[in-house]
């Protein structure tokens, strides 16, 4: 696929982190070998106590700070993206990194079509990541883009949007997550388009326990349910769904 690199000159890097000096440079390193170099790397961090602030220093990016209590997904992307000088705003994870050099320039490459509001790439974990974690990897990022997608979903570990289109419907600040689906349902009712793009790959390293996991699911069922009050998501559905992916892991992992 070949880029027109003309529409990609705008482009501000939003992360959003705490205590991730683990991950947060192999990141800023992808971004630096990118093919695309006049970028903007904002940090937001929430309060981190490590030296995730040090390493992004040093590699000149700006640091926007939350504090811990007032942070919420959709506030902190909001204070980077305000912060942001760019019309394009890519929103990475701390802890992932680009798998090719042309990541950028590929998830950017969609926003040539004026009706693209957001478009976001494919994810896979890395060789350590639990069965199900893969599973669910392999089900929601395939190999085939989707200029147009039909549904709304899409995810923030890697994706962008524009600062215009966003200026008209910040992220939602009281969402416990799914800020990006609710972003993205907006968008979709306002004529947009959604894209997937399968050749702008990153490699997202989760190192959640099992406590870890049952609260991220407990979370984002909640703001599903805001997102979509109609829907019918029972509390057995819930419990039910995320004991089966614990459970999953657990035995994968025993028998490694």
């Amino acid at each position: 696929m070949e880029k027109d690199t003309t529409i990609l000159m705008n482009c501000s890097i939003v992360i959003r982190a705490y205590n991730e000096e683990k991950h947060i440079g192999r990141l800023l390193e992808g971004i630096r070998q990118q093919t695309i170099k006049d970028v903007e790397i904002i940090l937001v961090d929430s309060g981190s106590t490590d030296g995730t602030v040090s390493v992004v220093e040093s590699f000149a990016a700006r640091i926007v700070r939350i504090p811990s209590a007032e942070f919420t997904f959709g506030r902190s992307l909001n204070l980077g993206i305000q912060s942001a000088t760019r019309e394009l705003i890519v929103i990475a994870s701390a802890h992932v990194y680009p798998v090719y050099p042309d990541w950028l320039a590929s998830l950017l490459y969609p926003f040539q079509n004026e009706n693209v509001a957001l478009a976001y790439g494919k994810q896979r974990g890395p060789e350590m990541a639990q069965f199900s974690e893969k599973q669910i990897y392999y089900q929601w990022y395939p190999d085939v883009s989707k200029p147009r997608q039909a549904t709304v979903f899409c995810n923030n570990a890697n994706a962008a949007i524009r600062k215009s289109l966003w200026q008209q419907n910040p992220y939602d600040e009281t969402l416990t997550g799914l800020e990006d689906l609710a972003w993205g349902k907006w968008a979709k009712e306002q004529g947009y388009d959604i894209a997937y793009v399968a050749e702008a790959e990153i490699i997202h390293v989760h190192n959640e326990t099992p406590d870890g996991v049952f609260n991220r699911y407990r979370r984002e069922a909640m703001a599903f349910k805001k997102i979509y009050p109609e829907a019918h998501f029972s509390l057995y559905d819930f419990v039910r769904l995320t004991t089966m992916n614990i459970l999953s892991d657990l035995f994968t992992t025993g028998q490694n």
